[in-house]
């Protein structure tokens, strides 16, 4: 939760984000937590603190949120149901009225033929051969393990780093130890990083097997030198602005379109977490601002209605 809350820059508000946490696990009925409930209630507070919505706002039944698509589908029953099952109050708001599923979430589940999604999996793989672990995770979880394949094929096999290295990176003088096959060890010390050039590269000094290295590398912390995209205004109902920093998953509004309140109009990712953005209001859309895959920060402007 805290390398979430630091990607979204919140990590100073780290103490508003742990207290936000027990809040919203009391108004989710004070649930077990464990992944991916766990996550769920770690995703509803990230919102809330980014958003500076308090508990109350949340429970109030005239105050429109739009809750994570995480916390939309535990309120489904896609993860199952609590003893005494989840707040009727907080149910209601969160499906707007949709009927919850409180059987055993497997029983709707279609079969599945695991010879043919493994084959379709390696055929999206471009070939590379699954193993059962791997097939397991793509079944339950396909767009975040599509994700993660596609940064191993960019950067190589991460999942040997370690956690904090994976997230955080290393320190000069560092070292660290990844086995990247059976039997098959890197040792790996950091010694130093050199300036940024003009380009946005820099180079890295490091000792592979006590070998000294070194290689080139994008410096991703230099800021885009793209134009800063245009601030939803405050208060401006025809405005539509991010809740939060993160990617653009998809579009669904298109210009000229007459949209009714409750409508999706895009959907933003950050950290595996994805939350809908939808209509406040009926409105008639003048202008869409950003294309999928697009990086945004908090408050920029996404749809804008007709005045």
């Amino acid at each position: 939760l805290k390398a979430q809350a630091r990607s979204l820059g919140l990590e100073e508000k780290w103490p508003e984000v742990a207290r936000t946490y027990a809040q919203v696990n009391q108004m989710f009925g004070d649930i077990v937590k464990v992944t991916p409930s766990s996550k769920v209630v770690g995703d509803m507070a990230l919102m809330m603190v980014s958003q500076g919505l308090t508990r109350a706002q949340v429970e109030d039944p005239a105050t429109d949120v739009a809750f994570p698509d995480s916390v939309i589908d535990m309120m489904r029953g896609n993860l199952g149901q609590p003893p005494g099952g989840f707040p009727p109050a907080m149910v209601a708001k969160v499906l707007k009225g949709e009927k919850p599923n409180t059987d055993r979430p497997g029983k709707h589940l279609p079969p599945v033929d695991l010879d043919a999604a493994r084959a379709d999996l390696e055929k999206q793989l471009e070939g590379k051969k699954i193993d059962d672990e791997d097939l397991n995770g793509y079944l339950m979880y396909p767009k975040v393990f599509l994700d993660y394949m596609g940064r191993h094929r960019l950067y190589g096999p991460v999942r040997t780093l370690p956690t904090r290295t994976y997230l955080y990176g290393m320190e000069p003088g560092e070292e660290i130890t990844a086995e990247i096959d059976p039997g098959k060890t890197l040792e790996i010390r950091l010694q130093a990083v050199g300036e940024t050039t003009d380009d946005g590269e820099v180079k890295v000094f490091f000792e592979l097997n006590g070998q000294p290295r070194v290689i080139r590398v994008p410096n991703r912390l230099v800021k885009s030198q793209t134009a800063a995209r245009p601030k939803a205004e405050s208060g401006n109902p025809a405005h539509i602005g991010a809740p939060m920093p993160g990617v653009v998953a998809s579009v669904a509004a298109t210009v000229g379109a007459r949209v009714k309140a409750g409508d999706l109009l895009l959907t933003i990712e950050a950290m595996k977490m994805e939350t809908g953005i939808h209509a406040d209001h009926d409105a008639t859309i003048k202008a869409v601002h950003v294309t999928p895959g697009a990086s945004i920060d908090a408050k920029d402007l996404l749809v804008e209605f007709d005045a």
